[in-house]
């Protein structure tokens, strides 16, 4: 089972950890990860969740996302998203995410990547992603 690590309202890690599911303890917050892929065209690939998710099923949404678990940073979390969710390898070693959002119990960090990617040659994560297109 997954497990998360809870950080500071300062985003200080706290030594403290919980297992996916559970409720987030007051004063405590967790680190989710977002990719959006563009190409040279300027369109955003965009990923169709499966029906079967509890969370947003059957709708559209950023190329790649997912909560960091326990021992990684932002950006290795958003690394393995990616290789989890399309089957692709990107380096965002010891990249800042370009937008760090703040939601009740929790950060959103969002990296922006600008690579050309063949549709075609992605591997969906069946369980995650039922398909992916370009988008304006």
């Amino acid at each position: 089972m997954e497990q998360w690590d809870l950080y500071s309202k300062d985003r200080v890690r706290t030594g403290k950890k919980i297992f996916r599911g559970e409720k987030i303890p007051q004063g405590f917050f967790r680190i989710v990860v977002h990719v959006c892929i563009f190409n040279k065209e300027g369109k955003m690939l965009i990923q169709q969740r499966q029906v079967s998710k509890n969370s947003y099923p059957d709708k559209w949404d950023v190329s790649v996302g997912g909560c960091v678990v326990a021992g990684e940073s932002s950006w290795q979390a958003a690394q393995r998203e990616v290789i989890e969710e399309l089957g692709i390898s990107i380096n965002l070693e010891d990249r800042r995410p370009h937008l760090s959002v703040t939601f009740e119990n929790g950060f959103d960090d969002y990296y922006i990547i600008k690579q050309e990617l063949d549709i075609n040659s992605l591997q969906l994560q069946q369980e995650e992603v039922q398909k992916a297109v370009w988008a304006t």
